[in-house]
């Protein structure tokens, strides 16, 4: 399997590539091992959670955490791991995480596929209805909760901010 945390960023100058690990849907955490070039798990989620959109990272880019950028793609299809989609990025929440007394940046940016008839009228995130915010912060928390990660919301950004920060943190 090729190396997908190795693929170009940008698809063209308006798209990025979003690689898929764990699609809407699953009751567990999938991550690429890019070693051993194949998906393993990364933790199961509490009971009854599941994700509420396909979950994966942007490649050739190096967050804080030291991981590849993460990326929620929202549209109302449900892909599969290694999957790669062709993406308009719509905003980033940027997001402290603090574990063992550590804090860290752990920012989450948000995208809609290009081949997405539903969602080609949603430009920036922060455009989603106030509930859809909510139960996404909530997501984020209990996904977090179980490795006892403490997350704090920083802010909410447009589509500007998210492409500033895929050209800050691509390698």
């Amino acid at each position: 399997m090729t190396n997908l945390t190795k693929l170009p960023t940008w698809a063209d100058k308006e798209h990025v590539h979003a690689v898929v690990e764990t699609p809407r849907g699953s009751s567990c955490k999938l991550e690429f091992d890019p070693k051993l070039k194949v998906f393993t798990l990364a933790k199961p989620l509490m009971a009854g959670l599941t994700h509420p959109y396909d979950w994966g990272f942007i490649p050739s880019t190096k967050a804080e955490d030291g991981d590849p950028l993460d990326v929620l793609v929202i549209h109302d299809s449900q892909t599969h791991p290694g999957v790669v989609l062709r993406c308009r990025p719509i905003g980033v929440v940027e997001v402290s995480q603090k574990s063992n007394g550590k804090v860290e940046r752990n920012d989450r940016l948000f995208a809609v596929p290009d081949r997405s008839p539903l969602e080609t009228d949603l430009q920036d995130v922060r455009r989603l209805p106030i509930r859809a915010v909510e139960e996404l912060e909530q997501f984020f928390r209990a996904t977090d909760a179980l490795e006892k990660k403490e997350l704090k919301f920083l802010g909410w950004h447009g589509p500007g901010h998210a492409v500033k920060t895929i050209k800050r943190l691509a390698r």
